[in-house]
């Protein structure tokens, strides 16, 4: 069998780290595709440094810059951000076969109508997980938190899709991760998408742990407005809530509190954010079932005038340096 983890951040170094090992025991083939030739070059010469406990690991994985050169494979998982999907995807055709699954693990929901929008050849699965990944540097992963790992599909995939999730389901689990196979793959999304709606947008706005929501009473409020805002979108879309959200996510803050959240690792990097996919879709399937949804409008307000302030820092520091050097 063969394996492509696509996108060497947080997520996806996390997970070639753990699977590595136990795919070399039983003989199955594992590429981590990177887009960056020279990124690919330093992680194949250093390997992934997984971090956990305070311990550290060297854990050498095949990566590639070139996926013409890989031809297609069994399992493509992709890890890369919301909004360099259509991009990747365009990247890894020449992987993706009709037989080929496509395993889908984006934050949010933006992503949930792309086998139409791609027009994909095949019915892909979907992974939500609450594994804390921290990336500190090229190839260089801290496990901050376990989770859970919940997969599964919202079409109606073939008997080979099937068995090929239920294959890799099984040697993520092998590989030390819990791994579940859902029939409700959606309410899952849905839930991991109330904790992220709460935690990511005020960790990158307040520039803290999400730990340090909880010492907050002005942040504390936020974080329930607007999870509370995102859960009356979702019935209204239909989606069964059987667990206090809220509560859930405040237990997520206190289990990881000294984690950085994706969103916060994009302002310290000064990268676009998963706004668009998080509260974003919050606002966009509020307007479509027409419940207003004014808090997470504000977030997402506020996280994309962050984003122009650092675009612009960015191309200020690009003018002073052309200028230095002219």
């Amino acid at each position: 069998m063969r394996i492509v983890i696509a996108g060497p951040g947080a997520l996806g170094c996390l997970l070639a780290a753990l699977l590595a090992p136990r795919m070399e025991a039983s003989g199955h083939s594992l590429l981590l595709l990177d887009h960056q030739q020279e990124r690919a070059r330093l992680l194949n010469d250093q390997g992934i440094l997984y971090e956990t406990d305070g311990n550290l690991q060297q854990q050498r994985v095949a990566v590639c810059s070139d996926p013409q050169i890989i031809g297609p494979v069994d399992i493509l998982c992709l890890t890369v951000k919301s909004h360099d999907l259509a991009s990747c995807l365009q990247f890894c055709r020449p992987v993706i076969s009709p037989q080929t699954l496509l395993v889908f693990m984006q934050n949010g929901i933006g992503h949930l109508d792309v086998e139409e929008r791609e027009a994909l050849p095949t019915t892909p699965a979907f992974a939500v997980s609450s594994e804390g990944a921290t990336l500190l540097a090229p190839g260089h992963v801290r496990h901050a938190g376990r989770g859970i790992t919940h997969m599964g599909f919202c079409g109606h995939p073939g008997e080979q899709q099937q068995q090929l999730l239920g294959t890799l389901a099984e040697l993520l689990h092998e590989s030390g991760l819990s791994v579940s196979l859902s029939d409700d793959i959606l309410n899952h999304l849905w839930a991991k998408l109330f904790v992220n709606v709460g935690i990511n947008p005020l960790t990158a706005l307040y520039n803290c742990t999400n730990g340090q929501l909880l010492t907050s009473c002005a942040a504390r409020s936020r974080l329930k407005k607007l999870v509370k805002e995102a859960e009356t979108v979702a019935r209204a879309c239909g989606v069964a809530i059987n667990t206090d959200s809220v509560q859930a996510t405040l237990a997520v803050c206190k289990s990881t509190a000294r984690n950085i959240s994706s969103m916060l690792q994009d302002r310290r990097r000064k990268r676009p954010t998963e706004i668009e996919a998080i509260n974003g879709a919050v606002v966009r399937e509020g307007k479509r079932v027409g419940i207003a949804t004014p808090f997470n409008e504000e977030a997402v307000k506020q996280i994309k005038e962050m984003e122009r302030n650092y675009s612009q820092e960015r191309q200020d520091a690009q003018n002073t340096t052309r200028t230095s050097t002219g």
